[in-house]
């Protein structure tokens, strides 16, 4: 009974550690294990497969991605399929730790981009198979992990249009190299040079018009179907592509070969013809010829830039190169820029470019010159007014001054350039020469210090460097007139709360001064009236008067009174008019007061 239950343990533990994910066929031969899970529907890689898998195939999925993850501690695995799924992403470092990879199969996917941390971690892998995808870029590090140990590798049925050769050509282990049905239009001189082991190379239907002479290919030979050679002998297969059969494809045609079935696509004479029934004299080429060589302009002023252009025609298209007047070769710098079409651009031009730039154009079957005059014109030397050569200064912009005090000897010596007119205390007018000697300038910008010491600079660009350069003008030094006491600043709302308290004060002046008329006139008309009383109590209090007075008194009495009765009603009115004058001040003093109590305050 015990054994039975030990058993049944061992064997539940040996189902828990090697489970099969669903819908797969696993298959423990030890001490392999075989994972197969081809056409299952599968959209990412099963999480439970086990790390101890040594084959693991995943073809005909729908798997779209391939994650850091799915492959993790894998460490024993040699073979990986994933051929025909839709897989358009490879995470960074997803292959990192299988180290004991041989074989990656991802053919007939969706891959665009190979990067350079694409493949990291697979130092031993051997096979490589990358067809059919949509790879039209691939990183020139990214074969750098298993370039000394790689022995097959396929790129067909792409969009290539170049490779990194320079990776490739380190391949010494190589064997097979497959780059049919891509778009690749030219290989590297000296790619194969070191590629000893290789026994097959498939070029067929890329854009190739020619193919670089290699001593590899000296006992090589020519198939229509490159799988067809013997394992001793190198096969290359380049049929499909547009040949231009001209004297760079002799070595070519001079190799052992088993078919007709490549043609020419140019020259004209030789188009659609078979490659191999073409004599070796017919593959000629034609020296280089100029056809075209001239200057945009014969004179130039030092400083300013030229174009000088050349064209040249012949077969093989030939290659064109400048040679200044010293005999160098002119190539691209910050001053110099050569075109492939045979233009050269002289941005900035020098005292030693004077002289004849010779073009030069070679191929294959010789070599032409044509030379381009240019005559240089100096930039004028100014001098100053003691006749003396003017010193340049240089490009160092002034930032303070090295003088003192009023001393201006230095300034009229060679800044009378600049001048200062129309002084006042706070503003002055600065004059100063063109300087239209300078090519490109830009823009004057003037400097200066708390000691009016001021130099106008020119900014101009440099062309030799590429940068903004300045050169001095001139400088001078002066002094402004004297300055007058500065006005204080009064701000609106203390302007306008004393405004307001202006027009109030004037307001109440002017009623003042009209009680003050008012009053004045009351006095006028009240003063007659007084002036009889005081006559009328003085006379009726005098008893030791003479008769005449007193009858005078008492004949004058009756009129006198007579007066007093006309001029009541007057007084009357009087008192009246002042009543209601009185009235009405007090009237708009109040509404002034209403109207100036509803006005907001203002802080003064």
């Amino acid at each position: 009974m015990e054994r039975l239950v030990l058993c049944m343990l061992l064997c539940a533990a040996l189902v828990k550690g090697y489970s099969c994910p669903g819908r797969c066929i696993c298959q423990h031969l030890s001490p392999t294990l075989t994972l197969l899970c081809a056409k299952t529907g599968l959209l990412f890689v099963p999480p439970t497969i086990d790390r101890k898998t040594v084959e693991l195939r995943l073809t005909d999925n729908f798997i779209t991605i391939i994650r850091r993850k799915d492959f993790f501690n894998m460490t024993s695995l040699v073979h990986l399929t994933l051929s025909r799924n839709t897989i358009s992403q490879i995470t960074p470092h997803a292959f990192v730790g299988l180290r004991s990879l041989r074989a990656l199969h991802m053919d007939g996917n969706r891959l665009s981009v190979i990067k350079s941390d694409h493949f990291k971690g697979l130092i031993n892998l051997r096979h490589l198979i990358l067809g059919n995808n949509q790879i039209h870029q691939v990183a020139p590090t990214s074969f750098d992990e298993f370039v000394s140990t790689i022995e097959d590798l396929d790129l067909s049925s792409n969009n290539l249009r170049s490779l990194p050769w320079e990776a490739i050509a380190r391949m010494t282990n190589i064997n097979t190299l497959t780059l049919d049905h891509n778009l690749i239009d030219h290989i590297g001189a000296g790619t194969f040079t070191l590629l000893t082991k290789l026994v097959r190379l498939d070029m067929t239907s890329n854009r190739l018009q020619k193919l670089p002479p290699d001593s590899l290919f000296q006992h090589a030979q020519v198939l229509s179907d490159a799988k067809g050679s013997s394992s001793s002998t190198l096969a290359v297969s380049f049929g499909g592509n547009p040949l231009h059969c001209n004297c760079e494809l002799l070595w070519l045609r001079r190799l052992t070969r088993e078919d007709d079935l490549e043609t020419c696509a140019s020259p004209e004479h030789l188009m659609d013809k078979y490659f191999w029934s073409i004599q070796e004299e017919e593959f000629i080429c034609e020296p280089p010829l100029i056809t075209k060589h001239l200057v945009t302009k014969p004179y130039v002023m030092e400083g300013q830039g030229v174009t000088l252009k050349c064209k040249a025609v012949g077969d093989p298209d030939p290659e064109i190169h400048w040679r200044s007047p010293d005999g160098k070769l002119v190539h691209n710098n910050s001053r110099t820029i050569l075109y492939d079409n045979g233009t050269l651009d002289i941005l900035i031009t020098t005292l030693k470019d004077s002289g004849a730039f010779n073009c030069v154009a070679s191929n294959a079957a010789g070599i032409a010159t044509a030379a381009v005059e240019i005559n240089m014109i100096p930039l004028p030397l100014f001098v100053n007014n003691t006749g003396h050569m003017r010193e340049d200064p240089g490009l160092s912009d002034i930032t303070t001054s090295s003088k003192s005090g009023n001393d201006t000897k230095g300034y009229d010596k060679q800044d009378r350039r600049v001048m200062v007119t129309e002084l006042t205390s706070s503003s002055a007018v600065i004059r100063w020469p063109s300087e239209r000697h300078i090519p490109g300038i830009r823009m004057y910008q003037i400097q200066y210090n708390s000691t009016y010491d001021l130099c106008v600079l020119a900014v101009y660009d440099d062309g030799i460097t590429s940068l903004t350069a300045t050169r001095v003008v001139g400088c001078v030094q002066f002094h402004t007139a004297n300055e007058v006491s500065q006005c204080r600043f009064m701000h609106s709302q203390f302007l306008g709360g004393t405004m307001i308290i202006i027009i109030g004060g004037i307001i109440v002046a002017s009623v003042l001064v009209f009680i003050i008329i008012l009053m004045i006139r009351y006095k006028a008309y009240s003063s007659p009236d007084d002036r009889k009383t005081k006559v009328s109590s003085s006379m009726h209090s005098q008893t030791n008067g003479s008769q005449q007075r007193l009858q005078r008194s008492t004949s004058k009495q009756p009129s006198d009174e007579g007066l007093r009765e006309a001029q009541a009603p007057k007084e009357c009115m009087a008192l009246l008019m002042r009543n209601r004058i009185l009235h009405m001040l007090i009237s708009n003093i109040s509404i002034e007061r209403m109207d100036l109590g509803n006005r907001p305050w203002i802080p003064l």
